[in-house]
């Protein structure tokens, strides 16, 4: 089917670009969301009509995501989650919780403007694209931890998925091999060899 766009929509053409697309897409969300309108020459005229007040309403909302972009930039969020000790999350991290998070900050997104291909499963430093505008995309950092304190910890650059991290530093004392090496019985033993 052919439709002519009424926005910028990434990977698909630009603001009044007559573009071909499947069916199904242009009858399940282009058309019902209001992005496009069938090509055909009544439509054409209508679009030609109201390509002016397009083009300001999309100047206008690509100026306030602007200044929510100014303000989100580079951000980085905690988000606190029960995990293994192997950093595997108890859970997921979703578009969802994403856009919970950023609207308990004080900006307003919407789950389907977080581009996140699938949930994030395990703690870590994680960067987010969020696409506020079809023209405007942001990137923030989820400091995903089990903790207020590791996430700090996580933020200078340690890792945490491993023994040491989890436990304290005391675990290498414990861990070597002598520490677990009985003198008294390897001495026991040569004598029941010699004695054989």
């Amino acid at each position: 089917m052919e439709v002519i766009l009424l926005e910028r929509i990434s990977r698909l053409g630009q603001m009044g670009e007559t573009v071909r697309v499947k069916d199904g897409y242009a009858r399940n969300f282009l058309l019902p969301q209001g992005k496009a309108l069938r090509a055909n020459e009544a439509n054409k005229k209508k679009f030609e009509g109201q390509r002016a007040q397009l083009e300001a309403r999309n100047l206008e909302r690509k100026g306030e995501a602007q200044k929510i972009a100014d303000k989100l930039d580079g951000k980085s969020f905690v988000v606190v989650r029960a995990a293994g000790e192997t950093g595997q999350l108890y859970g997921s991290v979703s578009t969802r919780d994403i856009a919970d998070i950023l609207t308990a900050e004080g900006f307003s997104v919407a789950r389907n403007q977080v581009e996140l291909n699938h949930p994030i499963k395990a703690i870590g430093l994680t960067n987010i694209a969020i696409a506020l505008h079809p023209e405007v995309e942001v990137t923030i950092t989820l400091n995903i931890a089990r903790s207020a304190d590791e996430a700090e910890r996580q933020a200078r650059g340690e890792t945490l998925t491993t023994a040491e991290a989890i436990y304290g530093e005391d675990i290498d004392e414990a861990a070597r091999p002598d520490a677990f090496f009985d003198e008294r019985a390897e001495e026991e033993g040569e004598e029941t060899e010699g004695q054989a």
